[in-house]
């Protein structure tokens, strides 16, 4: 066979970092999930968007292992993990940052960080690498290390919930909603790490209700609506597209590159 061919060929393999492939969730005979499918590449940062109740949230906790699709088959880095229990999941470097933050409110800021790593049962003195990543990337973290993580504003505390995921060096990162209830310069920076992270090579899915910014940051993009996809494309192309305009970028029309050139 051609050498050329095989190399293509076995590129093309590594290419794709996450398949869901015809996934449905049923919650007390509720459809969340209706035969959805996404492909997420290596090294890519994608957008999951779409209204309240859509099923964002549900598509992000089957592909962790905290829900088990009825239908469908879900694959990282070309391992089928579906119906794998979340710690075996996140074992694999496939990490959740969810909606809400969920951080321990009494441990303090370095203890939650520690977690993240103990978690998937690294050594005591493995971590100090990514420890220092993370107070490079969220300097704030590093000055309060010691304080009580519940102390913390909103904007400190999503950033410690993505360090305690970053502690166990993930290969792919899954956001719920990072910028909920957090100011416009917040969010800001939220999103500059995250492009940060992406252009270090960390693969990214962030659900997102912000489409202007999501779409300003990501390559590419899903709808998801009532819990089927239901437009998918170019995150470059849908910033443009009339419907996505009217229901999700407001008055304000398509995602504005400009404003997202962020500190």
């Amino acid at each position: 066979m051609n050498k050329s061919f095989l190399l293509l060929f076995s590129k093309k393999e590594v290419l794709s970092m996450l398949e869901v492939e015809g996934a449905s969730v049923t919650y007390g005979g509720v459809h969340a999930l209706r035969d959805v499918s996404i492909s997420v590449a290596e090294g890519s940062i994608v957008a999951l968007i779409g209204p309240n109740g859509a099923g964002k949230t549900t598509l992000l906790n089957a592909i962790c292992g905290s829900v088990r699709p009825g239908t469908g088959r879900i694959r990282f880095a070309g391992q089928d993990i579906t119906g794998v229990p979340a710690h075996r999941v996140a074992r694999l470097g496939l990490l959740h940052v969810p909606e809400g933050r969920q951080i321990l409110g009494p441990l303090s800021v370095r203890e939650n960080l520690e977690l993240g790593r103990l978690a998937l049962g690294r050594r005591s003195d493995a971590g100090a690498d990514q420890l220092r990543r993370v107070f490079a990337m969220f300097p704030i973290l590093e000055t309060r290390q010691a304080q009580a993580g519940g102390s913390l504003s909103g904007g400190e505390q999503q950033m410690l919930a993505i360090g305690r995921a970053l502690m166990g060096r993930p290969r792919l990162l899954l956001l719920d909603e990072p910028s909920l209830g957090l100011s416009p310069l917040i969010t800001g920076q939220v999103f500059a790490a995250l492009r940060q992270l992406n252009a270090e090579g960390l693969t990214i899915l962030l659900v997102e209700q912000n489409a202007r910014r999501a779409l300003a940051i990501t390559q590419h993009a899903y709808v998801l609506e009532q819990g089927r996809i239901v437009q998918s494309g170019r995150s470059a192309d849908l910033a443009d597209d009339p419907g996505v305009i009217a229901h999700y970028l407001g008055q304000g029309g398509k995602a504005d590159q400009k404003m997202e050139q962020l500190p």
